[in-house]
């Protein structure tokens, strides 16, 4: 899941998911890179190999370098797209993964790619209509419905948030993020007894989950759990001594 180029983490925000997990900050590339591939199918390889075990920067010259030679190749647009986008190049990455949904309109992991990158450049209809578009062409991606519910949450629509985010814990019920978010709805709606089970089930899959144990202390705070509240929000600063929301909860 997704994942880095987060936004970021709190009580009311949501975790950003992609295709790739590349939390990397690119340095600059040297012009005068000589890669010994002979063909295009040989630099595609080298590129994703490179680029699933997480070496970037060498990922990123084989993709510049497939595109320099004049080659074409969905993957290679969408995933060097994911590149950019976590260097901040968001109107980069948003060409190259058009480009993608240019030569391939079936690829569901494109559209949603570029549904990350529209949110972040503020694009949110588009960024709605790209989620849409990657759960039309395949209904089972959990990651797709919990980027539109939490989409769709920020702008107010809380009932349909909760049943979109409830598709994805549906198809993937590990998908951590996703209870945590529930949970957040589910508080937000004012239904603290579910909202309480949501977020003790992203802790019980992630037991360091910061945010879930926040999360958990407000919720047992209004549900009058004092106790159990103060110690959910320490366990919270325990694991972040930064979080100052803890801290003001406390």
């Amino acid at each position: 899941m997704e994942k880095s180029g987060k936004q970021e983490q709190g009580k009311n925000t949501f975790t950003d998911k992609k295709i790739f997990p590349v939390p990397y900050d690119l340095g600059e590339i040297q012009e005068n890179i000589i890669i010994s591939t002979s063909s295009k199918e040989q630099i595609i390889s080298q590129a994703f190999k490179f680029h699933s075990e997480g070496n970037l920067i060498e990922a990123e010259k084989y993709y510049q370098y497939f595109i320099n030679e004049g080659y074409s190749d969905p993957s290679v647009f969408s995933n060097y797209g994911i590149i950019l986008k976590d260097m901040g190049k968001l109107k980069e990455a948003d060409l190259l993964t058009r480009k993608a949904i240019e030569q391939k309109p079936s690829f569901s992991d494109a559209h949603y790619n570029h549904g990350i990158i529209l949110d972040k450049l503020g694009r949110f209809k588009e960024s709605e209509l790209a989620y849409r578009k990657a759960i039309e062409l395949k209904p089972t991606f959990s990651e797709a419905y919990l980027n539109l519910g939490s989409l769709i949450k920020n702008h107010g629509q809380l009932n349909e948030a909760k049943k979109l985010i409830q598709k994805a814990i549906e198809f993937n019920p590990d998908l951590i993020e996703a209870h945590l978010n529930l949970g957040i709805i589910l508080k937000d709606l004012g239904n603290l007894k579910e909202a309480e089970i949501s977020t003790r089930k992203a802790i019980e899959l992630k037991p360091d989950f910061t945010d879930a144990y926040s999360n958990l202390g407000d919720i047992l705070k209004e549900l009058g759990k004092l106790e159990e509240a103060e110690i959910s929000t320490r366990k919270a600063i325990e694991l972040n001594p930064d979080l100052a929301e803890a801290h003001s909860n406390l």
